[in-house]
C-alpha cells in the first residue's frame, strides 16, 4: 500500500516546488491563478523548505523562481480580509501573519546558503519585499517592481525594512510614497537586482550564477554571509573590529589555507568545506 503524502507535505508540495540541479535548489513560487501571492501557507511551505535547506549540506546555492504570470503580489489581501470578522477585527491574525512572514525574510539572511531571485514578471508589496531580501536578483526586462500598498491605504511597512537596506533613502520613499512600477532596468539602476536579461533567461542567468558561487568554498561563502548582514547593522568602528575578527578565523581554516597555497601554486583549490 502507498503511504498518503502528509497535510504538511501537500502544503509544500502545492504552494511550493522544490527542484535539485545538481548542488543547486531551486525553489518555485506555485500559485499562479492567486497571483503567487503569500498566503498563510505559501509562508508556512517557504519557511520549511528554508530549514531544511539549512540544514542540507549537499546544498551550495539556492534560486528561488516562480510560475505564473506574476512573480508575487504579496500578501493575500483577500485571506487578511477574511478575518476582519474576527473577534478582535483581525488583529491577532495580522500578527501572527507579518510576524511569520518577518520570520521567512530573516530565515533567507540567515540561510547558510546564497539565495537568488529569478524573476520574470511583476514583483510588488512582499512579492518585492522577497526580491529584495534575497541576497542576489536577475530580473527579465519583463519584470517590474512596486511596493503599491499606500494607493489601496496600507503603507509597505514590512516590504520596506528590505526595501530601505537594498537601495538608496530617497528611492525608497519613492517606491513607497508614491506605490509606482519600476522597470528592471531602474530596479537594477538603483540595487534592487544585480542583472537583467531577456525575457524568459532569469532562471538560466540566476542558475549560471549559482553555479559559480557553488564552485567556491561552502564553509567560506557561509562565514562571509552571516558576517556582510551583521556588519551592515553596526557603526563603522564596530563593524571593522567584527570584521577584523572574521578575518582572523577564516584564516585559520582549512579552505584558506588551500586557496592561497593554491593561488601561491597556480593551481586549483580542492575545497573541503571546512
Amino acid at each position: 500500500m502507498t503511504a498518503q503524502p502528509s497535510a504538511r507535505d501537500v502544503a509544500i508540495e502545492s504552494e511550493l516546488l522544490r527542484e535539485n540541479v545538481g548542488n543547486i535548489a531551486i525553489l518555485t513560487l506555485n500559485r499562479p491563478k492567486a497571483r503567487n501571492t503569500l498566503s498563510a501557507a505559501m509562508i508556512a511551505a517557504l519557511h520549511a523548505e528554508l530549514s531544511r535547506l539549512a540544514d542540507d549540506t549537499q546544498i551550495r546555492a539556492v534560486v528561488l523562481a516562480a510560475n505564473g504570470p506574476v512573480f508575487s503580489a504579496g500578501h493575500d489581501l483577500k485571506e487578511m480580509t477574511a478575518h476582519r470578522g474576527d473577534a478582535d477585527g483581525g488583529r491577532a491574525y495580522m500578527r501572527a501573519l507579518m510576524a511569520s512572514c518577518s520570520a521567512v525574510m530573516l530565515a533567507i539572511l540567515r540561510l547558510p546558503q546564497p539565495v537568488i531571485a529569478a524573476v520574470e514578471t511583476t514583483a510588488t508589496a512582499a512579492g518585492c519585499q522577497l526580491v529584495a531580501t534575497c541576497d542576489l536578483a536577475v530580473a527579465a526586462t519583463s519584470a517590474g517592481f512596486c511596493t503599491p500598498g499606500v494607493n489601496i491605504g496600507l503603507f509597505c511597512s514590512t516590504p520596506m525594512v528590505a526595501l530601505s537596506r537594498n537601495v538608496a533613502r530617497k528611492h525608497a520613499m519613492n517606491m513607497l510614497l508614491t506605490g509606482d512600477m519600476i522597470s528592471a532596468a531602474e530596479a537594477c539602476r538603483i540595487g534592487l537586482v544585480n542583472r537583467v536579461v531577456e525575457p524568459g533567461a532569469a532562471r538560466a542567468e540566476a542558475l549560471q550564477l549559482a553555479r559559480k558561487i557553488a564552485a567556491k568554498s561552502a564553509a567560506v561563502v557561509k562565514l562571509g554571509k552571516e558576517a556582510f548582514y551583521r556588519q551592515i547593522e553596526m557603526g563603522v568602528a564596530d563593524a571593522y573590529g567584527y570584521a577584523s575578527e572574521v578575518m582572523v578565523e577564516n584564516m585559520m581554516t582549512h579552505d584558506a589555507d588551500e586557496g592561497i597555497g593554491a593561488f601561491v601554486e597556480k593551481r586549483t583549490p580542492t575545497w573541503e568545506d571546512r
